[in-house]
C-alpha cells in the first residue's frame, strides 16, 4: 500500500467505494476491482465513520462513488470536502446511473467542476440505431457503441481498443470550456437525452442531442490529480464484463469490451497509467571533455554554446518505461526571461532501460539578465511536467572580448591608423634628416 497522500503510482493502493445498493451486493457486483490488487473499503453514504480525511491529510488515495440508493450522501461527502480531496492529490472516479436521480450534491460538485446535468437529473440518453436488441429492445437505452479512439493526432490513446462497449441507462451530461476537461467518449449523432418519467412530444425541446452529450468525460488538475464521470454505474458491473449484445440490423451477437475499457479507465483516473516523471536534468557548455564540476553551472556568458538534458519516465501499469512523445507533437525547451527568448525542440539522445533523454543544443542570447531554463509539457491524459531552474546570463569580460585584428571589418580602420603613423614618422625623419640648400652669393668687392 502507497503511503496516504503519495503520488507514486501503485496498484495497491487504498480504494473508497460508494455502493449503490447493500454493501454485499456491491462487493458481489464488482468484483473485477478486487483482483485489481486494490484493498478496497466500502462505506455506505451516510455513515458516522466516513470521512475523507484524517488529522488534515487525505484518508485514501483514491475515491469511487457508485449512485447511493438514498436520495443523498452525508457531510463527509459534500461538494466541498471532494473538492479538498482532489486538491490534496486525491483521484475520484464518479459513476452515474439513469436509474435514480443524481442527488443535488452529485450536481453541484459538477458545476463546480464546469460538468452539466440535465436540468432534471433523471434523464437517459436513447439512440434507435445503436442499442442492444436482447436487453433492450423496447426502451432502447443500453447503448452499444465502438470503444473511444484517439482524441487528437498529438495525444497517447489509453482507451482505444477493438470491441463494443455496452452501456446501460446511461446518464448524460455536458462539457464546459475548462481547458482541464477532455471527453473521452461522445454520444453517436442520432442520440438524445430523454427523461424516462415525463411524456416527450414532438413541440419539446430537447436538452442536448448528438456530439454534445458526453458519456465519459476526464479532468485533470493543474496538480495532476484526476477526476473521471461516468454516465453509466451499470456498465462496471459484472454482469455486463461478459454479456452478449446484438446490434439493430444485424444476426450475429457478439461479447461485449465493457471489462477491458473499465480496466483501462480505472488505470488511467488511479494513475496506473499516464503518469510522467521527471529524472535527471543537466546542462552545461558544448565542450568535448563534461567532468561533474562542469554540470549545471549558475552563471553562463552570451552567446555561449550550451547543451539541456532532461529525463522523463513514463509509468505504465506496473512500471516504469520511456517515455515516447506522440508523432504529432513536441517536447519544447524554454529559454526565458519575461517571456521565451528561444523555444526548442527537445530530440531524444538516449534510452535507459526505464527512461528516455531529451537533449537540444543552443546559443546564449545576446542579452544578460536573470533566464530559465523552462520544460512546460501539458497534454490530455497525461500528467503534467513544469520544470524551471534559474540561471544568470552576464556580458563579456574584459579579457574576453575578441581582439581589434581578428575583427575583419576592422582592417581597413586598423590600417587607416598604421598609415597615419606610418606617414607621420616619414614625415619626421624627412624634416630632421634634409638639410636645405644654401643660397649662392657671389663676392663684392
Amino acid at each position: 500500500m502507497a503511503p496516504k497522500g503519495s503520488s507514486t503510482p501503485c496498484s495497491g493502493v487504498t480504494l473508497k467505494v460508494r455502493p449503490c445498493v447493500a454493501i454485499g451486493d456491491a462487493i458481489r457486483a464488482h468484483t473485477g476491482y478486487l483482483a485489481r490488487g486494490y484493498d478496497l473499503v466500502f462505506e455506505s453514504p451516510k455513515s458516522d465513520k466516513l470521512s475523507l480525511f484524517d488529522l488534515g491529510e487525505k484518508a485514501y488515495d483514491h475515491l469511487l462513488i457508485l449512485p447511493p440508493r438514498s436520495k443523498g450522501f452525508g457531510p463527509a461527502l459534500s461538494p466541498k470536502n471532494i473538492v479538498n480531496f482532489i486538491n490534496q492529490d486525491g483521484n475520484v472516479l464518479l459513476a452515474l446511473s439513469g436509474k435514480s436521480t443524481t442527488p443535488s450534491a452529485i450536481s453541484s460538485l459538477l458545476l463546480e467542476l464546469d460538468l452539466h446535468l440535465a436540468t432534471d437529473r433523471s434523464s437517459v440518453v436513447l439512440d434507435h440505431f445503436n442499442y442492444d436488441t436482447l436487453s433492450a429492445s423496447e426502451k432502447h437505452d443500453v447503448l452499444l457503441l465502438q470503444r473511444p479512439g484517439q482524441l487528437r493526432p498529438d495525444t497517447k490513446d489509453f482507451f482505444g481498443g477493438e470491441g463494443v462497449l455496452a452501456l446501460p441507462r446511461t446518464a448524460p451530461h455536458t462539457l464546459g470550456d475548462t481547458a482541464l476537461l477532455t471527453p473521452i467518449l461522445r454520444a453517436p449523432v442520432t442520440a438524445y437525452s430523454y427523461n424516462p418519467k415525463e411524456d416527450l412530444s414532438a413541440d419539446d425541446d430537447v436538452w442536448a442531442t448528438g456530439s454534445q452529450l458526453a458519456l465519459v468525460s476526464a479532468m485533470q488538475s493543474r496538480s495532476s490529480s484526476r477526476f473521471t464521470l461516468l454516465g453509466s454505474a451499470e456498465s462496471l458491473q459484472d454482469q455486463w464484463f461478459s454479456a452478449t449484445v446484438k446490434v439493430p440490423g444485424s444476426e450475429q451477437e457478439t461479447g461485449t469490451a465493457n471489462q477491458e475499457f473499465a480496466k483501462q479507465l480505472t488505470a488511467w483516473t488511479f494513475k496506473e497509467t499516464g503518469v510522467l516523471k521527471v529524472g535527471k536534468i543537466e546542462h552545461h557548455l558544448a565542450q568535448a571533455d563534461i567532468t561533474a564540476e562542469d554540470l549545471n553551472p549558475a552563471i553562463y556568458r552570451i552567446k555561449n554554446e550550451t547543451v539541456f538534458s532532461i529525463e522523463i519516465s513514463e509509468y505504465s501499469n506496473d512500471k516504469f518505461v520511456p517515455f515516447e512523445v506522440p508523432a504529432n507533437d513536441a517536447l519544447q525547451l524554454e529559454f526565458s526571461m519575461l517571456s521565451p527568448f528561444q523555444r526548442l525542440k527537445l530530440e531524444p539522445s538516449s534510452r535507459t532501460e526505464n527512461s528516455t533523454i531529451y537533449t537540444t543544443q543552443f546559443t546564449v542570447p545576446d542579452q544578460h539578465g536573470i533566464f530559465s531554463f523552462r520544460v512546460n509539457y501539458k497534454r490530455p491524459f497525461l500528467t503534467n511536467i513544469e520544470e524551471k531552474h534559474e540561471v544568470t546570463v552576464r556580458h563579456f569580460a574584459h579579457d574576453e572580448y575578441p581582439r581589434s585584428w581578428k575583427i575583419s571589418g576592422g582592417w581597413v580602420w586598423i590600417a587607416g591608423l598604421w598609415s597615419v603613423i606610418g606617414g607621420f614618422l616619414a614625415f619626421v625623419f624627412v624634416w630632421l634628416y634634409s638639410e636645405p640648400t644654401s643660397a649662392k652669393t657671389k663676392k663684392t668687392q
